[in-house]
């Protein structure tokens, strides 16, 4: 899409403040603030990291603080809309299935992120809430890509909520579960590398994050790969988060599941 290209352009933005500024817009009448798993990340431990995206967006004119939260201004606001609206307007141009398969695919998946948003078990929704600021009004239905667009967007806020509440109940922090998962995932050969993957985290509390999971008995003593107690312990997590995710949605949907991963094969194919 050229829009967001016109628009950092134009209004002399850099692109992480324009994405910051968006991103604000899916917050709502309510603001955003800066407790983690809104305007900072609940895997970061770099604080105020947002705050040049803040700055520059404030001077723009698109953002405001009051007491202590960020809110869109009416500049802002439309900035936000007429991106919302281009967007729709690419997505009406896409055709990765035909009409009836993109049509069902989105109907299914609205479905399951209808019935996922109303679960009660999830504990906190810090990221639930987004989904419908995202979606703005209803998107058009019958083969609409835009419908599929936000019941994806929808599904994955629910399964990041889903995630948290899953890593919370194992005791473990944000921070601590994000370095666990890399080393689990075997990304990192060494310190430099498992640092460079983490970039919102500072490489001393990287560093004394793989200390402590050493000396629980969940990361190699002298590699960075997880012991079997830890691989156990990152998959209980994420064996969790998927119980979290999938209960809820219909038995229907849930039934179609096959179907549903090879449509979303297709489609990534068709984008690709």
């Amino acid at each position: 899409m050229t829009f967001p290209l016109q628009k950092t352009e134009e209004l002399g933005l850099d692109r992480p403040t324009f994405i910051w500024t968006i991103n604000l817009s899916y917050r709502g009448d309510r603001g955003a603030s800066a407790e983690p798993g809104d305007l900072t990340s609940v895997y970061g431990t770099i604080p105020g990291r947002w705050l040049p995206m803040a700055a520059a967006a404030r001077g723009a004119g698109l953002a405001e603080e009051r007491d202590g939260r960020w809110y869109l201004t009416e500049k802002g606001r439309g900035l936000a809309a007429a991106m919302h609206e281009a967007a729709r307007a690419h997505y009406a141009t896409l055709t990765p299935l035909p009409k009836d398969e993109l049509a069902e695919l989105a109907r299914l998946l609205d479905r399951a992120f209808l019935a996922a948003a109303k679960a009660v078990e999830h504990g906190v929704r810090l990221h639930t809430p987004f989904a419908v600021g995202y979606r703005g009004d209803d998107p058009p239905a019958v083969g609409s890509f835009a419908q599929l667009d936000a019941a994806i967007y929808g599904l994955w806020q629910i399964r990041d909520d889903c995630h948290i509440a899953a890593w919370r109940a194992s005791g473990r922090s944000g921070p601590e579960v994000e370095v666990l998962t890399r080393l689990w995932r075997d990304e990192a050969a060494d310190d430099a590398a498992l640092a460079d993957l983490l970039t919102h985290q500072r490489p001393e509390d990287v560093s004394a994050t793989v200390k402590r999971l050493r000396k629980d008995g969940l990361v190699e003593p002298t590699a960075l790969k997880t012991t079997a107690a830890g691989a156990s312990a990152r998959q209980k997590i994420e064996d969790e988060t998927d119980r979290l995710f999938f209960t809820p949605w219909p038995q229907d949907v849930g039934a179609k599941g096959s179907w549903i991963a090879e449509k979303l094969i297709e489609v990534n194919s068709a984008l690709g």
